[in-house]
């Protein structure tokens, strides 16, 4: 088996090249480059189908009570014989496993709605880990609500480049590269810690790491089961359907 310079199979030569260039841009100071990293092919097979709303039984209903407002979202939209169906499938994949989804789901209601972080802030880390973890219902998601917290046409479409774009100023470009350094890193490097610094405190700080890790354990879970988008989800924000072109054409 043909092997790296570092012992890894061809396999895994793939990833020992992102990371490696990683490590240069950082030393380097320069933005991180995670296009390569999310070029791999996604399984639209679904594996686990989401438990629509008729099905939630009591034991369900205290479960994804732990995150009331999603929870009562999804509930009236499907009482009213709405059409939106955002949040469902989400819901009805986590639905599966109600004491794990009543975990899961109290953490996410700090991340979401408890955080110190401001609404902006909290999308912009929420946008890029899910583009980078090529979650497709999460990242469509939060289009609609990245626009609610002032974010424009053009940062939300560079949200797919990084911290280079033009648009950001320094401080969000750091939140983008924060969120690019746990993708890679699992950590956020020293440098670009102690430049958060100047500009956050340390609980806000840790409200980033373990709001990136929330949705990065989500996206996980999302692409592992291959958790469908929200049906007519592409109708909501005219940048949804561009996004989901530009990850399609990744593939």
């Amino acid at each position: 088996m043909q092997k790296c310079a570092f012992g890894c199979s061809t396999a895994l030569l793939f990833y020992c090249t992102v990371l490696f260039n990683s490590e240069v841009a950082l030393a380097e100071g320069q933005p991180l480059n995670t296009n390569k990293a999310q070029a791999m092919p996604s399984d639209k097979t679904a594996h686990l189908q989401p438990i629509p709303p008729e099905q939630w039984d009591e034991e369900i209903m205290d479960a994804l009570g732990a995150f009331p407002s999603s929870r009562d979202f999804v509930l009236g939209k499907w009482k009213e014989g709405s059409d939106d169906l955002r949040g469902r499938n989400t819901l009805g994949f986590l639905a599966h496993y109600p004491e794990l989804a009543k975990a899961y789901l109290t953490l996410n209601r700090h991340v979401s709605a408890g955080t110190s972080l401001s609404f902006r802030d909290k999308e912009i880390l929420i946008l890029r880990t899910a583009r980078l973890r090529r979650a497709d219902n999460e990242f469509a998601q939060h289009i609609i609500l990245g626009r609610r917290a002032g974010l424009s046409d053009t940062q939300l479409l560079q949200l797919i480049d990084g911290a280079s774009a033009e648009t950001w100023d320094s401080q969000d470009a750091l939140l983008i590269r924060a969120a690019d350094e746990l993708f890679l890193q699992a950590k956020i490097s020293t440098d670009t810690l102690d430049r958060l610094s100047a500009h956050f405190n340390d609980r806000q700080i840790m409200d980033m790491v373990f709001l990136a890790g929330t949705y990065a354990m989500l996206s996980s879970a999302i692409n592992t089961f291959a958790i469908p988008l929200d049906s007519g989800m592409e109708s909501y924000d005219p940048l949804i359907p561009v996004f989901l072109n530009k990850l399609e054409s990744e593939n």
